[in-house]
Protein backbone atom coordinates (compact mmCIF):
# COMPACT_ATOMS: atom_id res chain seq x y z
CA UNK A 1 0.00 0.00 0.00
CA UNK A 2 2.87 2.37 0.77
CA UNK A 3 4.20 1.86 -2.76
CA UNK A 4 0.95 3.08 -4.31
CA UNK A 5 0.85 6.04 -1.98
CA UNK A 6 4.46 6.89 -2.84
CA UNK A 7 3.63 6.78 -6.53
CA UNK A 8 0.61 9.02 -6.01
CA UNK A 9 2.76 11.46 -4.01
CA UNK A 10 5.35 11.50 -6.78
CA UNK A 11 2.72 12.17 -9.44
CA UNK A 12 1.16 14.98 -7.43
CA UNK A 13 4.53 16.62 -6.81
CA UNK A 14 5.55 16.24 -10.46
CA UNK A 15 2.34 17.75 -11.81
CA UNK A 16 2.43 20.47 -9.14
CA UNK A 17 5.98 21.52 -10.00
CA UNK A 18 5.15 21.48 -13.72
CA UNK A 19 2.17 23.76 -13.13
CA UNK A 20 4.12 26.10 -10.86
CA UNK A 21 6.75 26.61 -13.56
CA UNK A 22 4.19 27.78 -16.12
CA UNK A 23 3.41 31.41 -16.95
CA UNK A 24 -0.31 31.39 -16.15
CA UNK A 25 -1.27 32.58 -12.67
CA UNK A 26 -4.20 30.14 -12.46
CA UNK A 27 -1.91 27.21 -13.25
CA UNK A 28 0.50 28.34 -10.54
CA UNK A 29 -2.33 28.40 -7.99
CA UNK A 30 -3.52 24.92 -9.07
CA UNK A 31 0.08 23.67 -8.84
CA UNK A 32 0.46 24.86 -5.27
CA UNK A 33 -2.86 23.22 -4.41
CA UNK A 34 -1.72 19.90 -5.90
CA UNK A 35 1.56 20.10 -4.03
CA UNK A 36 -0.25 20.63 -0.72
CA UNK A 37 -2.34 17.53 -1.44
CA UNK A 38 0.89 15.65 -2.08
CA UNK A 39 2.21 16.84 1.27
CA UNK A 40 -0.97 15.61 2.98
CA UNK A 41 -0.50 12.17 1.47
CA UNK A 42 3.18 12.25 2.43
CA UNK A 43 2.31 12.98 6.07
CA UNK A 44 -0.26 10.20 6.06
CA UNK A 45 2.20 7.72 4.57
CA UNK A 46 4.99 8.69 6.95
CA UNK A 47 2.74 7.99 9.92
CA UNK A 48 2.33 4.37 8.74
CA UNK A 49 -0.87 3.20 7.18
CA UNK A 50 -2.90 1.13 9.64
CA UNK A 51 -6.18 -0.61 9.02
CA UNK A 52 -9.02 -1.56 11.27
CA UNK A 53 -7.84 -0.06 14.55
CA UNK A 54 -9.90 2.81 15.99
CA UNK A 55 -8.00 5.75 17.46
CA UNK A 56 -9.30 4.98 20.95
CA UNK A 57 -7.35 3.80 23.93
CA UNK A 58 -8.97 1.58 26.49
CA UNK A 59 -7.83 -0.96 28.97
CA UNK A 60 -8.37 -3.85 26.55
CA UNK A 61 -7.04 -2.09 23.44
CA UNK A 62 -4.13 -4.00 21.93
CA UNK A 63 -3.74 -1.98 18.74
CA UNK A 64 -4.90 1.52 17.96
CA UNK A 65 -4.49 4.09 15.24
CA UNK A 66 -2.58 7.27 16.03
CA UNK A 67 -5.03 10.21 15.75
CA UNK A 68 -2.33 12.91 15.62
CA UNK A 69 -1.43 12.61 11.89
CA UNK A 70 -5.08 12.71 10.89
CA UNK A 71 -5.66 15.79 13.03
CA UNK A 72 -2.60 17.54 11.57
CA UNK A 73 -3.65 16.68 8.02
CA UNK A 74 -7.20 17.90 8.62
CA UNK A 75 -5.87 21.19 9.98
CA UNK A 76 -3.54 21.50 7.01
CA UNK A 77 -6.40 20.85 4.57
CA UNK A 78 -8.45 23.65 6.11
CA UNK A 79 -5.52 26.06 6.03
CA UNK A 80 -4.61 25.19 2.42
CA UNK A 81 -8.26 25.66 1.39
CA UNK A 82 -8.25 29.14 2.90
CA UNK A 83 -4.93 30.06 1.31
CA UNK A 84 -6.03 28.74 -2.09
CA UNK A 85 -9.25 30.72 -1.94
CA UNK A 86 -7.26 33.85 -1.04
CA UNK A 87 -4.91 33.24 -3.99
CA UNK A 88 -7.88 32.80 -6.33
CA UNK A 89 -9.47 36.04 -5.14
CA UNK A 90 -6.20 37.93 -5.58
CA UNK A 91 -5.70 36.43 -9.04
CA UNK A 92 -9.24 37.41 -10.02
CA UNK A 93 -8.70 40.98 -8.82
CA UNK A 94 -5.39 41.19 -10.70
CA UNK A 95 -7.04 39.85 -13.85
CA UNK A 96 -9.89 42.35 -13.57
CA UNK A 97 -7.48 45.25 -13.08
CA UNK A 98 -4.73 44.33 -15.55
CA UNK A 99 -6.61 42.16 -18.05
CA UNK A 100 -4.13 39.25 -18.08
CA UNK A 101 -2.95 36.37 -15.96
CA UNK A 102 0.39 35.96 -17.72
CA UNK A 103 3.18 36.28 -15.16
CA UNK A 104 5.56 37.88 -17.65
CA UNK A 105 3.09 40.68 -18.32
CA UNK A 106 2.20 41.07 -14.63
CA UNK A 107 5.82 41.85 -13.70
CA UNK A 108 5.67 45.26 -15.29
CA UNK A 109 8.17 47.18 -17.38
CA UNK A 110 10.34 48.51 -14.56
CA UNK A 111 11.72 45.02 -13.86
CA UNK A 112 13.10 44.54 -17.38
Amino acid sequence: MELYMSLAIGVLFTVGVYLILSKSLLRIILGTSLMTHGIHLLLLTMSRLKRGAPPLLGEEAEAYGDPLPQALILTSIVISFGVTSLYLILAYKAYRKLGTDNMELLRGEEDE
